[in-house]
């Protein structure tokens, strides 16, 4: 069995390190556990690494991040970037200092400058630095907010944005034509630094950072009035604690409340079962804060700080409400465009950009300030793509862009999510309609009277091994052979098929094109103005099922929510 060939090499051959072979040799009679370490190689996709941490080719330590160095070292070479170099942070994971510098001597030995973060730093900050410093790439070791025993590695290209086609494919060719981990060059941090190879950042690039988010309030005079805003917060063990108390403090908040449980960074993230802002018992610890504060808004950032999770008071109940991705991306939306449309600040040619998995209410609030609404594939990087395609043509001005997984960007310092900024705005727009006598949930319930009340949800289906995997793909090629003429009690309107780049309309059988890259996803526009997107996820064994209504009130849309989901759960198990 190959697998077991695999084995025995990493226990006995002299490229693996001591601890390494102590580890293995410890799990000789597992047979369960050596086949699951060894039957593949942790894949280096779109997205980079992300895997559980230890010893194996299906594994995240050393070597495999030695692999994935490699393989960017290969392909920077050949683009001549290595005097430009390369910006590392990592976050508050098990192992993330070990491969930053890891990376970092890898890329040194390959005559590659690297700048590395004196300790741990969010994605944003990484994405500013990659521009910063003019680095030719990036490198991230995170891996979100999946849980303890996970890292990552996240490769970020000049621009800033995470690697998209066709450099990503070039790198993965790179990565995968390594086959001996021997390959992998070497040199030691003394001789790396005698060369000037290897750079410590720090304070330096904060400070600008921190200047560059400054800039892009709007309302600092409100701030000033309303510093007594009360705020809770808490980074959930992870990189957002200095960085989001700092800025805030800049600002002029004086009632930064933190969760002490949850403050300083812990790899063992021990105080939730993991450490997402979309998960409600994430909150607990600030809930509880916020309750014993009277806090006007309560703020969670994972542990690399670039989703954000919001609660705020519902001021007739006095009950804390919490908001999807979409609510406070669009609240934050709403409030910087609605602020520059009086000061006459939004260009004739001002984009606002959501993945096409995000809610149609961004369609409205364009079309109210008359703006463009783009749409890209469901990955924040396709929306780092757009801003620089933007600078490159001088064809449109980006305003704002954000995805339905709490994921949103004001200005373009960075080309990735960025919590700090997002939660700074957060505050801003809550200061400013506290001076109106109302909070964050009113200001969101008066967007909702103003557009029409927008419910978006997602269901997904879990298919494990083998013929889960080829379930899904059934499921998929099901629905794109038969296009349903009605889902839930809903007319199908048109078809998109972002695999085949065609959309059909059903009534006139007229095709079109998605204009976007190829993508196994399919998508329906409904009547009344819902919608359906179908999607295998790229990270877990799950068929993912996002879906929007349109209600008149809260509960009506509450109520076609809940009904359109159970509809389509059902006509996919009728297809299992």
């Amino acid at each position: 069995m190959e697998y077991l060939n695999e084995y025995k090499k990493w226990c006995t051959s002299d490229v693996f390190d001591e601890e390494t072979k102590k580890e293995l040799i410890n799990i000789k009679n597992d047979n369960k556990e050596i086949e699951d370490r060894f039957y593949k190689e942790l894949e280096f996709g779109t997205a980079g690494l992300r895997g559980v941490i230890g010893a194996g080719t299906n594994r995240m330590n050393i070597y495999t991040v030695g692999k994935a160095t490699q393989g960017l070292a290969n392909y920077i070479k050949k683009q001549h970037g290595e005097d430009r170099g390369v910006a590392i942070s990592y976050d508050s994971r098990h192992m993330s200092p070990e491969f930053s510098k890891e990376a970092a001597l890898i890329l040194n030995a390959n005559g590659i400058k690297t700048y590395l973060f004196d300790s741990l730093r969010p994605v944003p900050e990484l994405s500013f630095a990659v521009r910063e410093l003019e680095c030719i790439a990036g490198i991230m070791i995170t891996a979100s907010h999946n849980p303890p025993k996970y890292n990552g590695y996240k490769v970020y290209w000049e621009d800033g944005a995470q690697i998209v086609p066709p450099v990503d494919k070039d790198i993965i060719t790179e990565v995968n034509n390594i086959t001996d981990y021997g390959e992998i060059k070497k040199i030691s941090q003394e001789e790396a630094e005698n060369k000037k190879l290897y750079n410590i950042i720090g304070k330096e690039i904060d400070e600008k950072y921190m200047d560059t988010l400054q800039k892009l309030v709007l309302n600092p005079d409100i701030i000033k009035k309303q510093k007594d805003l009360k705020i809770v917060y808490t980074p959930l063990h992870g990189t957002g604690n200095i960085p989001v108390r700092t800025i805030l403090k800049r600002l002029g908040f004086e009632n930064v409340y933190i969760v002490k449980e949850q403050e300083l960074p812990d790899g063992d993230f021990p105080t939730v079962d993991y450490p997402n802002p979309e998960d409600p018992k994430a909150f607990n610890l600030a809930l509880e804060l916020a309750k014993e504060k009277d806090a006007d808004i309560v703020l969670a950032t994972d542990p690399d700080a670039d989703r954000l999770g919001v609660y705020a008071k519902d001021s007739k109940t006095g009950e804390y409400k919490s908001f999807t991705g979409n609510m406070s991306g669009l609240l934050i939306a709403e409030y910087e465009l609605s602020q520059k449309q009086e000061r006459n600040l939004i260009p004739a040619n001002g984009v606002l950009i959501k993945t096409i998995v995000s809610s149609n209410l961004a369609d409205s609030i364009a079309k109210n300030y008359n703006i463009e609404l783009k749409e890209v594939l469901t990955g924040f990087k396709y929306i780092g793509e757009q801003i620089k395609i933007f600078e490159q043509t001088n064809s449109n001005t980006y305003l704002f862009g954000f995805e339905e997984s709490y994921g949103c960007l004001i200005g373009t310092h960075a080309r990735d999510k960025d919590a700090i900024v997002a939660t700074m705005a957060l505050c801003e727009a809550a200061a400013y309609y506290k001076t109106q006598g109302k909070t964050l949930w009113d200001a969101m319930i008066d967007m909702y009277e103003k557009y029409g009340y927008y419910k978006d949800d997602i269901q997904a289906i879990t298919l494990k091994g083998i013929e889960g995997l080829q379930k899904i793909q059934e499921i998929m090629e099901t629905l794109r052979n038969e296009t349903p003429s009605e889902i839930a009690g809903y007319k199908v309107l048109s078809a998109r098929d972002y695999k085949k780049d065609t959309i059909k309309n059903m009534e006139s059988g007229e095709m079109t094109k998605t204009g976007l890259p190829s993508s196994n996803v399919l998508y329906y526009d409904l009547s009344d103005e819902a919608w359906l997107c179908v999607r295998p996820s790229g990270t877990e064994p799950k068929v993912k099922f996002y879906y929007g209504v349109k209600g008149t009130s809260l509960e009506d849309a509450d109520a076609k929510s809940a009904a359109l989901g159970k509809q389509v759960v059902a006509m996919i198990q009728e297809m299992l």
